[in-house]
């Protein structure tokens, strides 16, 4: 399977890496590159999360940071949604 950064995706990384960065480069670097590892995981074990909240969706918990990365499997693809801080409210609908 090949894994599919949607664009809000990518937005929420990015922009969860750099306000990390303000505070901490060295953290900001870490959960870059471990997000993006533990995600790249679901194209070969893309039933690795749990079941989604929204009907149809996964969500993978980036373990040591306090994120959830919501995803489907379409067409092959592993569909990346968001990157989501746990204590923020998730989307009803994706």
């Amino acid at each position: 399977m090949r894994v599919k950064w949607l664009r809000n995706a990518a937005k929420n990384l990015n922009d969860a890496t750099e306000y990390l960065a303000d505070e901490n480069p060295k953290v900001a670097i870490e959960f870059f590159v471990h997000s993006v590892e533990s995600v790249n995981k679901l194209a070969q074990f893309p039933e690795l999360g749990r079941a989604g909240r929204v009907a149809g969706t996964r969500e993978l918990v980036i373990d040591r940071f306090p994120y959830i990365v919501p995803y489907r499997i379409k067409d092959g693809n592993v569909e990346i949604f968001r990157v989501l801080h746990t204590s923020r409210m998730c989307p009803r609908k994706q």
